[in-house]
């Protein structure tokens, strides 16, 4: 369970995962040895699964989101782990979730420009296993992005 406490902690950190722990300890009003045991458990108890840098993505030439909807071509179990597994090894889907609806899968991806992106649908997407049909859609502007959870 999490204490008023410990959800000062997690909000700061998804803010600033690079605070110091005496910084930390200031906002959350707890000593550094009691903030750091706190961290220290909730990065245990897998509360935080990792620290990470969030980069710009045009000044790493990714600066087109696109997010593109797949139908495959049947549902089994046999399909739905052999398109798991590629997914899982390519580095240019940065999101896929299977969903309701009338798609079996939502994928998102940061590519340089649209010609980027031609490239990554024929062979990125189309080469996935079980594939039968594609929508996509490019982002024209961007107007919330963030990785922060209410806690």
């Amino acid at each position: 369970m999490l204490d008023a406490t410990d959800r000062r902690i997690l909000k700061v950190l998804q803010e600033d995962g690079r605070i110091t722990n005496t910084d930390l300890s200031e906002k959350v009003r707890l000593s550094p040895t009691a903030t750091a045991e706190r961290v220290k458990r909730l990065t245990r108890e897998k509360f935080i699964e990792h620290f990470s840098a969030s980069l710009d993505p045009k000044k790493v030439d990714r600066g087109l989101l696109v997010f593109v909807e797949i139908r495959l071509e049947r549902t089994s179990p046999e399909i739905f782990d052999a398109f798991k597994r590629a997914v899982e090894r390519s580095p240019d889907i940065l999101e896929c979730h299977m969903v309701a609806g009338g798609y079996d899968y939502l994928m998102k991806s940061r590519v340089k420009d649209m010609e980027a992106y031609r490239a990554f649908l024929s062979d990125v997407v189309l080469a996935l296993p079980g594939v039968r049909e594609t929508h996509t859609y490019a982002v024209m502007e961007e107007i919330k992005d963030t990785h922060i959870l209410p806690v």
